[in-house]
């Protein structure tokens, strides 16, 4: 990612995570679900407590865009971990289509051109990290 891009995709977080959680959160539940809707069953937890746990995720991680290193073996570990929950590879992208129309949604004017691709290059750069690892043996702990 540039330098631009992460400024773009950190300042458009700002404004989303001005947004409450849940509706943010529904927002784009609803839109993975009206997508494929038999991913429902892969979320146990209630959705406000998903929601908040998904905007708190990427929160975190959109705070350390421009030192992924820091946090590559997070996401990893995610990825891992999003594997016994049965997520499949294609999944991701279905993920992504979700996030970007939330995003679009929550960002209104500010849903540029230049934003979105930003979004879709950190998204895209993201999910590949977290497919690799995925595809790793898993080790025992």
């Amino acid at each position: 990612m540039t330098t631009q891009q992460i400024q773009h995709v950190k300042f458009t977080w700002g404004i989303v995570a001005q947004l409450d959680t849940i509706t943010v959160g529904s927002l784009f539940y609803n839109r993975l679900f009206e997508i494929v809707p038999s991913l429902r069953h892969m979320f146990a937890n209630p959705m406000s407590e998903q929601s908040k746990k998904l905007l708190g995720m990427i929160g975190y991680v959109i705070n350390k865009l421009d030192k992924l290193e820091d946090i590559i073996e997070e996401v990893e570990k995610l990825a891992q971990r999003h594997v016994k929950y049965g997520v499949k590879n294609e999944h991701y992208t279905i993920v992504g289509t979700a996030l970007l129309w939330t995003l679009s949604q929550g960002l209104g004017e500010h849903w540029t051109d230049e934003v979105k691709e930003a979004w879709i290059t950190c998204y895209t750069t993201l999910s590949n990290a977290m497919i690799a690892a995925a595809q790793q043996p898993q080790v025992a702990a």
